[in-house]
């Protein structure tokens, strides 16, 4: 299984579950299994939103490193970045409810998203700088939560940060109490908050206030261009990326 797909508040609700066994890696199949079912939610007027998790523990340990490789890296962006187009455009809020890592693609998953959820045992953050890459995808997307100078040194650093630091920074939109499952606190939410509304009017609410998207996609697309025909062309990148799957210290040219 790579992907759980659920209905709640009667149907008025899609609960999105990452299920591959392997901390939630995003790989291609799982992208695959995600566009899928986004298309599907697209298509289905009875929504009023979609809730995005991930099982177990984890939200999500990043994107599978291995299909970083140059060979695999264009087609397993294009296929995530496809996705991230997909959460950023559909026309319902897509809500997010994170436990423990959500880290790199994981989070690039998050912040495409409307609103945020997290468990105090969450850590988010964007660590592809310690293989010798960057996140396109977050790069794009982070300054629009935390302004650029909080974007910029999370994604220059690569650290994560914790439940509080997040919402300090603007990052998530909730921290949940020890108690409390974020994935049932967001359906709350939207049982409160949106299930009462139209669904045609909230649909039309929801692209006039997502102005901003145009932008953050033609900065995705142009920072995807940078990552495969100029990152990935350099000994850094690929280094980087085989030390991690050969679990040593990667050995910089610079």
């Amino acid at each position: 299984m790579t992907l759980q797909t659920r209905p709640a508040l009667d149907g008025a609700a899609l609960r999105l579950t990452l299920d591959n066994g392997r901390g939630n890696i995003v790989d291609e199949r799982l992208a695959r299994a995600l566009h899928e079912a986004l298309a599907a939610a697209a298509a289905d007027p009875a929504l009023c939103c979609v809730v995005l998790e991930g099982a177990g523990k984890d939200f999500s340990f990043g994107a599978s490193v291995e299909e970083h490789r140059v060979p695999k890296a264009p087609a397993m962006l294009k296929t995530l970045h496809a996705v991230v187009a997909q959460l950023l455009t559909l026309q319902v809020p897509v809500l997010a409810a994170v436990r423990g890592k959500c880290l790199g693609g994981g989070l690039e998953l998050v912040l495409a998203c409307s609103r945020v959820w997290v468990h105090p045992s969450a850590r988010l953050g964007t660590p592809e700088l310690k293989l010798g890459v960057f996140a396109p995808a977050a790069s794009a997307l982070l300054p629009h939560r935390v302004g650029d100078t909080a974007a910029e040194e999370l994604l220059v650093t690569g650290r994560t940060v914790t439940p509080s630091e997040a919402l300090d920074l603007g990052l998530v939109d909730v921290v949940c109490g020890d108690g409390e499952d974020p994935t049932a606190t967001a359906i709350d939410w939207a049982k409160t908050h949106l299930a009462p509304l139209s669904r045609a009017s909230l649909r039309f609410a929801v692209r006039a206030a997502r102005g901003w998207v145009p932008a953050a996609l033609a900065r995705l697309a142009e920072l995807e261009r940078l990552y495969v025909a100029e990152l990935m062309q350099t000994p850094d990148a690929v280094e980087g990326i085989e030390a991690f799957l050969a679990r040593r210290e990667p050995v910089w040219s610079t």
